[in-house]
């Protein structure tokens, strides 16, 4: 997994680096960097050589960052000018760098601009643009490049305007967002919260770490962590010659009613997927299961399902008396529970969720925003992080916060982000085929928050895969996800 650290551990980290460095030493390895993926970025667009570099420098380091870096960049023959936005608190020995190189320094954006560097603020900015930085990080991408493709935006550590340490991205009063949309994110030294959760990263791009010598120096504990490819395989159980479908683990599937009996088929699909030898659905979809899935056993009652090493509650169940004694019926099994959907309106009754505080078997929630709201009594807010892992501490329960880059929070304070979430999977069922899978995942044995991660990772590329043949539905999600669970080498039930 990447950690990723917030603005003070990375403060502390370089102030304690330095401190073994001569003075500069640290701007000079950022600089080096950015100016390294600037020019494989200009190499694309014809050539560094001859290529026309706007630099937007404001006052602090960020903006010595990009002078530097900028002078690089016409150190190769580059045309680089330099918009100062606060002319008489630009970086002294950077700005004396890139006007040494040849660098120009101009008022106003140029009319051809083949890659446009942001170093308006960086992980000291607060509350958004100014409006005349907001106005000149627009205007150059509305000018081309002499491609005549429009400008290449780089955003030196993150991009401007962003709450580093939330992802929150503030409005300007026409709506907008108040901050640079980059197609590249150089960062140094370590991931920030910006970069990889909340609408800014959709601003960030593709980024980029650049290794300036930081590892080390962070101390503590990363804010998050990004889940990878290689975290799933580690995590994902292993078959051996002794396997059989029991010691494989079984899943119980209480989903689905008469009413919606297709949120049974897609969890259960879901469940079918994952690393478990047997799945038994309990419900009142049972029919429609059982000729989908004809390797389910299927009863209509929780308490005669048999025995199984985790429950799956909640996708299409309903609300009414039934659904919510099939819910108690779920939660005193002392077996880890996924709670998805009608399973999270029930829980809004205080009395049923005193029954998750008192369990000792582990417990996943999967709310969206609106499912999150009516649990908590308000939506999820700027901090998404800071919100799972308020919910996961108060339910004493791994929570699975859904979105474009979906949270997972454990009430001990941990968190992981999705990196392969898209917007494809907005779409009905999705998130049944999601809790089938988590819910195989814990009766494989997988931990909690470990399985919840692997989870939102594998049904994002999920949705990815099926996006490829356009619209996406639900079933094409669950068809999906067998052949990438077919990468990991594990054979699926």
């Amino acid at each position: 997994m990447k950690p990723v650290w917030r603005v003070a551990d990375v403060r502390a980290a370089e102030a304690g680096l330095m401190a073994t460095l001569p003075p500069g030493t640290l701007m000079q390895r950022a600089a080096a960097g950015l100016a390294r993926r600037c020019g494989l970025l200009l190499a694309e667009r014809g050539g560094v050589y001859g290529a026309r570099v706007l630099l937007l420098v404001g006052s602090g380091d960020n903006g010595g960052d990009a002078l530097y870096a900028g002078a690089r960049l016409a150190g190769r023959g580059a045309a680089v000018s330099a918009l100062l936005l606060s002319p008489g608190r630009a970086h002294a020995e950077g700005l004396a760098a890139f006007r040494a190189a040849g660098g120009r320094l101009v008022d106003r954006p140029p009319a051809t601009v083949d890659l446009l560097l942001d170093g308006i603020v960086g992980i000291g900015g607060r509350g958004g643009l100014r409006e005349t930085a907001e106005q000149l990080a627009a205007s150059p991408v509305e000018h081309r490049g002499r491609d005549g493709d429009r400008a290449t935006v780089v955003a030196v550590d993150v991009p401007s305007g962003v709450a580093v340490d939330t992802g929150h991205v503030p409005l300007s009063a026409s709506g907008r967002p108040s901050a640079v949309r980059a197609d590249v994110t150089v960062a140094f030294g370590a991931l920030k919260p910006a970069l990889v959760v909340g609408p800014a990263a959709a601003l960030a791009g593709q980024v980029e770490l650049v290794d300036i010598g930081l590892g080390p120096w962070l101390r503590g504990s990363p804010a998050l962590r990004v889940v990878e490819w290689s975290d799933v395989e580690q995590w994902w159980p292993e078959l051996g010659p002794a396997s059989e479908k029991y010691s494989r683990g079984v899943v119980g599937v209480a989903t689905g009613s008469a009413t919606y009996p297709g949120a049974a088929v897609l969890s259960v699909g879901g469940a079918l997927a994952g690393p478990t030898g047997m799945v038994r659905y309990a419900g009142g979809a049972r029919a429609e299961v059982v000729h989908q899935h004809p390797s389910v056993i299927a009863t209509g009652r929780v308490a005669d399902a048999g025995r199984v090493q985790a429950w799956v509650c909640g996708s299409g169940l309903g609300t009414g008396e039934d659904a919510a004694a099939e819910l108690r019926a779920v939660l005193a099994a002392p077996v880890p529970v996924v709670l998805d959907a009608d399973a999270l309106t029930l829980m809004v009754d205080g009395k049923m969720a005193e029954r998750l505080r008192d369990r000792d078997a582990p417990i996943v929630v999967t709310p969206h925003d609106r499912e999150f709201a009516r649990l908590c009594g308000e939506e999820p807010g700027a901090d998404r992080v800071g919100a799972a892992l308020r919910l996961a501490a108060w339910m004493n329960a791994v929570v699975l916060l859904k979105g474009d880059r979906t949270i997972v929070g454990t009430p001990d304070g941990r968190a992981y982000v999705n990196p392969t979430g898209t917007a494809a999977l907005a779409t009905g069922g999705t998130g049944d085929v999601l809790a089938g899978l988590l819910g195989s995942l814990l009766a494989g044995g997988v931990p909690a928050d470990r399985a919840a991660a692997a989870a939102a990772y594998l049904h994002g590329l999920a949705g990815r895969e099926a996006a490829r043949g356009g619209p996406v539905t639900a079933p094409d999600v669950a068809a999906a996800l067998r052949p990438v669970v077919g990468r990991l080498g594990a054979t699926t039930g």
